[in-house]
């Protein structure tokens, strides 16, 4: 009886609930708010069960749903369940950036397009055929791996680094996200013997020595259009570190995909390994 009374009181009790959305520097125009803010939901739930039992503040991050149209806008034929899980990367990369800092916090609210759809370039450059094996050299807190994983989950992806905390990140945001193609492993690249059909890479160091150092990690065995090797994310002025790389290689610019003003300096380099 004493159950069945508190569930009529949970069902029938007045509940009122208030929503805040605050910008994240602070600032708020009523007038305006643009696609690209990050914002949070501060939900206030006050539950009566009884005199002596209240429940209060229940509070969410709920990413703004219009940053998703960067994604959707260069790849249209995303599956409903991958637009939900890119969904998600919106919501947990801002509530684990606040714990571990694995994003510039000055760049969080880029994320979608200076992390996610960045990484996504490599999709735009080479779709591969189903089995393949990708490792993700110096993932930090996920990238490219994570938003590749998601674009090809018919490939196996492996993300590496020496910071066991962005490790921590990575698997905990794959893991709340979905994702069954995806490994992780805490350590240095020495330390990892697999072998794959690509590496890739966001701006971890010269290009000479990633080749260096992941050259003993590609697979002999290529199954693609483009031959086992290295893909690579970089931006800047590349022609000194280009210029000493003796393997075959493609240079390109990432504004040939993608027409916002941050793509107009990045570049992704394939070099056949």
């Amino acid at each position: 009886k004493s159950t069945r009374r508190a569930t009529c009181s949970l069902l029938y009790c007045p509940i009122f609930i208030f929503f805040k959305i605050v910008h994240n520097d602070s600032k708020f125009d009523n007038h305006h708010i643009s696609h690209k803010s990050s914002f949070r939901i501060e939900v206030w739930s006050h539950l009566s069960f009884s005199k002596d039992k209240n429940f209060s503040l229940i509070l969410c991050n709920i990413p703004n749903s219009a940053v998703m149209d960067i994604i959707t806008k260069y790849f249209p034929d995303l599956s409903a369940r991958q637009k939900e899980q890119f969904q998600i990367l919106g919501k947990l990369y801002p509530e684990w950036n606040e714990k571990i800092n694995v994003i510039s916090r000055k760049d969080i609210d880029n994320l979608y397009e200076r992390h996610i759809l960045h990484s996504l370039a490599i999709g735009k450059f080479m779709t591969p055929v189903a089995g393949t094996t990708i490792l993700d050299m110096g993932t930090g807190g996920g990238f490219p791996g994570i938003p590749l994983a998601i674009l090809w989950p018919h490939c196996r992806f492996h993300l590496i680094d020496r910071t066991g905390k962005k490790i921590k990140v990575a698997s905990s945001i794959a893991a709340e996200a979905g994702l069954t193609n995806v490994t992780f492993q805490h350590g240095d690249i020495a330390e990892c013997k697999e072998k794959f059909d690509y590496v890739v890479s966001r701006a971890v160091m010269q290009l000479d020595a990633l080749i260096r150092l992941v050259r003993k990690n590609i697979s002999r065995d290529s199954s693609n259009s483009f031959p086992n090797g290295l893909l690579c994310l970089k931006g800047g002025e590349l022609k000194q570190e280009t210029a000493v790389v003796r393997c075959p290689m493609i240079e390109v610019p990432l504004s040939d995909y993608f027409s916002e003003e941050f793509f107009k300096t990045k570049e992704l380099i394939y070099v056949e390994l």
